[in-house]
């Protein structure tokens, strides 16, 4: 790998052998490595859950969860980042309050797409947490949007992924999502 990013280095023009150059494969070898994470299976998060009602409270209302995340686009290989906003009325069992944004940052960590992300997360989820319904909005920055082609500074795109109560708005529950996180689309 550290011979093709030499060679990357010498087709963009740029000397690899130069002062400042001469250690960047071995570099970009490591940052790869710690970027990509998400493909190594043995680090998929554990989903940490308790039965709905075992330590005496019945969770009926909605819970949510945010956080940032970077990631990397597989169509031109520049980082894209930026917020997830995750809801889900409860089934039979409760995540642990880490585990959504673990499982975001999991499958983050690959060469991804934005749409592609919100599936997998919510697949995830779903499976482990059986609820009603979840819902997953991610708005991210684009470098590959923003360096280069169109060049739109500070313009997040948005992508939403319903399942369940939230397909149909049941009682309002999508409605009151986006009320309370505070975003507009």
């Amino acid at each position: 790998m550290e011979q093709l990013v030499y060679r990357l280095l010498k087709e963009i023009g740029d000397d690899p052998d130069r002062a400042g150059l001469e250690d960047t494969p071995e570099r970009v070898v490591r940052m790869y490595k710690e970027l990509f994470w998400g493909y190594d299976n043995s680090k998929l998060p554990k989903i940490t859950k308790v039965e709905n009602g075992a330590d005496g409270v019945l969770v009926r209302g909605m819970l949510i969860d945010k956080g940032t995340f970077f990631s990397t686009c597989e169509h031109h290989l520049v980082p894209f980042f930026g917020h997830y906003f995750f809801g889900y009325v409860a089934g039979d069992w409760v995540a642990g309050a880490s585990k959504i944004g673990r499982t975001v940052d999991y499958y983050a960590a690959r060469l991804q797409i934005q749409e592609r992300l919100a599936v997998q997360v919510l697949d995830r989820l779903e499976s482990e947490l059986k609820p009603k319904g979840s819902i997953i909005l991610i708005q991210a920055r684009h470098l590959c949007k923003e360096m280069r082609g169109v060049r739109k500074f500070d313009s997040p795109y948005s992508y939403v992924e319903t399942r369940g109560l939230f397909d149909t708005n049941d009682q309002g529950c999508k409605d009151e999502f986006f009320s309370r996180i505070g975003v507009t689309l």
